[in-house]
């Protein structure tokens, strides 16, 4: 039998696209996953379906015993409440998601953080985030989310939602946003919204992925899309950078997979957006973990509780 100091933690990532389940050890080393697709559902319950198999089957891996569960989650969240309110994922508003967790997996502490704090985390912890002090990591995916790490911690604010820049306004007269608002960034350079932007200018086909293998490609309209998509994300990173005094900011998610037809119209954008000199020399880096640095980063949130 394993002892508490060895088991693995159970690690859950929520997120629109997809819900992941892992074991991870003490060192952040991934032992196991399990994905299912988030199910296109209006039924709460139909959703926690696809999650508690994703559990079941970690628990299996892991002999049924964890020293703890950390759950990263699309947000807004409430740590406080134990709940989550993801705005890519209608059929969840105020869903209890620690309660449900801990009914399955009892007498463990849970905890919960937004995915975009658990990706500064995992990437901070084993990823291409080690050693900044002042960092902001990025999740550019069906959303955009974001997680701070201030100092060196992680510093989840009042409510646990801070670093949520896939809601800062980069064109006052821009588009409608999920959230509500209007010119989110959210609303300009998600995976969804890039695809529909090409797609209105005539470019033919489904997703983000292929738009990216278009741009890769030369197809003008899907370089046009990563452009104007590259420009708000920079826009964006200067925005923050500015007001946290960042020194790095790591990029990961789906979107960010498409590589240089992202990366390099970003970092040319960028050059027109940082004029401050104390944040001249902030480096922006593709992520290193992929799609295990939210399961990390959750890993992480029962070694160091969020501020």
């Amino acid at each position: 039998m394993n002892t508490p100091l060895t088991r693995p933690t159970l690690a859950l990532d929520i997120g629109g696209t997809k819900i992941a389940a892992g074991l991870v050890d003490a060192d952040g080393v991934v032992l196991h996953t399990n994905r299912q697709p988030t199910p296109r559902s209006t039924d709460p319950e139909e959703v926690w379906a696809a999650a508690e198999r994703t559990i079941a089957d970690a628990l299996a891996a892991a002999g049924g015993e964890v020293s703890g569960v950390g759950i990263s989650s699309a947000g807004p969240i409430s740590p406080a409440e134990g709940t989550i309110s993801p705005v890519n994922m209608g059929a969840w508003r105020g869903f209890p998601v620690v309660d449900r967790v801990g009914a399955v997996v009892p007498g463990v502490p849970v905890r919960l953080a937004g995915d975009g704090l658990c990706m500064a985390l995992g990437e901070h912890w084993r990823g291409a985030g080690q050693g900044a002090a002042f960092m902001l990591g990025m999740v550019v995916s069906t959303g955009i989310g974001g997680g701070l790490v201030l100092d060196g911690a992680p510093y989840g604010g009042r409510t646990g939602n801070a670093g949520h820049v896939g809601h800062v306004v980069v064109d006052v007269n821009g588009p409608p946003c999920a959230c509500g608002g209007h010119g989110c960034v959210e609303a300009i350079a998600s995976g969804p919204n890039l695809t529909a932007w090409a797609r209105e200018q005539g470019w033919t086909g489904t997703d983000a992925k292929a738009l990216a293998e278009a741009a890769a490609a030369a197809d003008p309209v899907a370089l046009r899309a990563f452009g104007r998509g590259a420009e708000a994300i920079a826009a964006m990173i200067a925005s923050v950078a500015a007001v946290c005094d960042l020194d790095l900011v790591v990029i990961g998610g789906g979107v960010a997979q498409a590589g240089p037809v992202l990366f390099d119209p970003l970092h040319t954008a960028l050059r027109r957006y940082v004029g401050l000199d104390f944040i001249a020399g902030l480096r922006v880096v593709r992520a290193a973990l992929g799609g295990e640095a939210g399961l990390v980063g959750a890993a992480a949130l029962l070694r160091a509780t969020p501020s």
